[in-house]
Formats: C-alpha cells, structure tokens, sequence
C-alpha cells in the first residue's frame, strides 16, 4: 500500500507543478485534500503533541497530500484537547498513549516527534525501524552517542528524516550564505552566535507533588533517571535539566550555530570552553546556565556563542543572530533579515535585507517532496546535519559541565581528555536500553 501510495503522490505532483498549483494550502482548504482516496495520501503520525510538535503536526497538515490519523501524547489532557481541535475539521485520527503502540499502525507512513530531547533518539530510531519516514524536532539527541545513532539507524532503514531546524528552509538565510560565499566580506577571523532571551522568564521553586490526573508520569520519564514529579521539570521547562535536554545552548543554539558552521563550511572545532553559570537566578530551580560564553576553536578562525536568560538587547541591537565579521566588514543575520555593515570604506554596505518566507511551510514542503522522490540528499535538514550541529553543541555543554577546554579528536571521535569522554554517552535509566546500530 505505501509503494502504491508514494508512486501516486511522485506523479499526481508532477502534474500539480505542471497546473502552476501552489504546493501549499491552508488550513480552510483541507477539505480539497481529503477528497484524495485513503490510498493515495501520506498518512501522519504525531508523537508529543503539546508545543513544537502540535506546531509542526498543523504546517504539515498544509501540504496537500498528508492525511493525520493518529496523535500520542502521555498527557490525556493535551490529547484530548488536540483531537478536539482537529475533530472541528473533520479530522478523526486515532490517539495513544503510548508510541510503541502508535508505531504499530501499519497505516502511518510519517511520524513527527515532538518529545522532550530525552525521547527523540529511541522513537526515531524505532520509527524508522517501523520504515516510517520522520520529521524530528532539534536538538536531535541529549548527547553525542545518541546523534551518532540516529545517524546510523536511517543509513541502515534508509528512511527520510527530516530535523526541525528549519532555518534552512528560510529564504533569506539562504541569500545571505550565498552573500558570504562571494567572498566580498575578505577573510573572515570570527563568527559570532548568540540568543538574548528576555521573555524568558526565572521560575519559582516549587515542591515536589502528585501526578497531575490524565498524565503517564513513568512514560514521559522514559530513559531519564526517576525521580518524583515537580511540575518546573515538566511541559516546556524541561529544557532546563540536564536529564531530559541541554539548556539554552541546544534549544537555540543547534538553530543558530547551525549557521555559523554553514557559512564556514565547517566540520569540528579544535577545541571548546565555555564559561558561565547561574548569575542572573542563582536561587532558581534551573540546572542550565541563565548566562554562557563558548569559544570554538577552528584553526584560522574563532566562533563565538553566547546566551543569556532575561535579557533581550544582544549583540548589534539584535536579541539573537549570528554575525560573520570579515576583514571587509561583518554580515550579520538573524530572523529578521540581514545586512552587511562595512569596516571603513572597504566594501559597499547592503541595507537591511528583511525576512521573505515561512521557514517552517518550506521545510515541510521539501520534507514531503523528500518522502516522494526518495532523495535524501535534497532535504534541507538531514539526521546527518543536525546531528553535527547537535554534537558542536553537546561539546560546549560538556566543556561547562568539566570545567575546563576539551580537545575534540576528529579521527577517533572523542575526547582527549577522559573526565569529557565520560558525558560524550547517554545513560539510560529504567530498563531502557541505548540503540546498538
């Protein structure tokens, strides 16, 4: 039925393209594509469906040709809501409590995960082994092992994944990358990469407690250590405990370094430090630095992260970006738009250059047209790009957490140091078991 399916959708967009139809639709023009016979859609799966995947579930929705029919959520009351929402469109999709159950409907030939970071290597890897395609949400792992597993699971089930760092899909990003590949900016010596988050707000301790009712509190636990239910640890503010994902640095630095190695064609620094710590909350219950700044190391050339909780006015006036600064002058770049500002009188200035697309309606686009053609090589996010950003992020989180420069070994894949070497590996926890691929 799949083959069947992929073969009617490789065609019936041919001749879509040869109308002159747009590949997107909005929500309100659904009902056009669930005129398509069961046969001949991609039907959708989606696995944690209470912020960014819910987020990715809707766009994905839009591309005409994907059919939702089932959710999964360990909180009954997201699930409820959800299918509530998609039940006003005409949408019945089947619900789970559990994945591994979900990843037994035969039906389903895309899955989105949008878990906290803990999960996202075990469902991927048992969703491709389910030969779904997957759209993953970043960072892909919570350590280094888990990326080079991910990796290797779709090089063995030959599956698309498509991870959510969906800048790349982005048109002005893409403009300004082709601005810096024409070398006006001169030799470039430092790249800058920071997130200024002012919205983001210190939380206020709060005791441990019961399990709120509807929620499957040992399943969203999964592989971390166990522990018992704070509602700080849960939903959205999960991202700040070590055990469940990385901080700041891989919630948005895996978008933003992404671009900083993009630009740089750059493979793996040298070497990393990181400095910071608690200092805008230091009573919080929070595990991740408020504050951090990360050297990488490259050679001829340094990059620069930096983050900070609470605080919005960041680098050239901007709350987040990444800056290319040349011996000609600096590109900087962020959602926004870009420009370049001139050093002197050494280049032409480019005015500010604004943002001209969805990212994500695009991503999602080339993810679909992906899972057609079955061309890897053309998705805009691979498993293999992000787990390399996820990784330059993980070794900026382990220089933190030793305290002291780590050396990466690009050969051997590992540290020169032992103490680092030790954080490069997931430890899971409750009967969970590290893929071996």
């Amino acid at each position: 039925m799949k083959h069947t399916r992929r073969s009617f959708l490789h065609t019936s967009s041919k001749a879509a393209a040869a109308l002159g139809l747009s590949s997107f639709v909005s929500l309100d023009a659904l009902a056009h594509v669930k005129k398509l016979a069961p046969s001949d859609r991609l039907n959708v799966g989606a696995i944690g469906i209470n912020g960014m995947g819910w987020g990715d579930l809707k766009q994905l929705m839009k591309v005409p040709g994907t059919n939702v029919v089932a959710l999964c959520d360990v909180d009954e009351n997201v699930l409820n809501s959800r299918k509530q929402e998609l039940g006003k469109l005409g949408i019945q999709p089947k619900t789970y409590g559990d994945y591994r159950k979900l990843l037994e409907n035969k039906d389903i030939d895309i899955v989105v995960i949008g878990t906290p970071d803990h999960w996202h290597c075990l469902q991927m890897v048992e969703a491709c082994s389910a030969g779904m395609d997957v759209y993953v949400e970043k960072p892909v792992g919570n350590s280094i092992q888990e990326c080079n597993v991910m990796m290797a699971a779709q090089q063995r089930y030959s599956r698309a994944v498509q991870v959510g760092q969906w800048q790349r899909s982005v048109p002005h990003f893409v403009d300004a990358l082709n601005f810096l590949k024409t070398g006006k900016l001169g030799k470039i010596r430092t790249v800058k990469a920071w997130a200024y988050q002012g919205w983001m707000k210190p939380m206020t301790a709060q005791p441990d407690g019961p399990v709120p009712a509807g929620v499957d509190y040992k399943m969203w636990l999964g592989p971390a250590p166990t522990r018992p239910f704070n509602p700080n640890r849960f939903h959205f503010n999960f991202r700040w405990y070590w055990d469940y994902a990385g901080g700041l640095m891989t919630d948005w630095g895996v978008h933003l370094i992404d671009y900083a190695l993009l630009g740089m064609d750059a493979k793996f620094p040298k070497s990393a430090v990181a400095l910071g710590g608690k200092y805008a909350y230091p009573d919080g219950p929070e595990e991740t630095p408020d504050t951090l700044a990360t050297l990488y190391e490259f050679g001829d050339y340094n990059l620069i992260w930096e983050h900070a909780q609470g605080i919005s006015n960041g680098q050239y006036g901007r709350d987040h970006g990444i800056a290319y600064i040349g011996n000609n002058g600096t590109l900087v770049l962020d959602r926004g738009g870009w420009e370049v500002i001139a050093d002197e009188k050494r280049m032409e200035p480019v005015p500010f250059q604004p943002n001209k697309g969805s990212g994500l309606e695009n991503h999602m686009i080339n993810f679909v047209d992906v899972i057609k053609s079955r061309d890897f090589n053309k998705l805009k996010c691979s498993i293999q790009d992000g787990a390399h950003v996820a990784k330059v992020c993980q070794m900026g989180n382990i220089s933190y957490k030793t305290g002291a420069r780590v050396v990466w070994d690009e050969r051997a894949g590992k540290f020169t140091d032992d103490k680092a070497n030790v954080l490069i590996n997931a430890h899971y926890q409750n009967g969970y078991v590290v893929p071996n691929l």
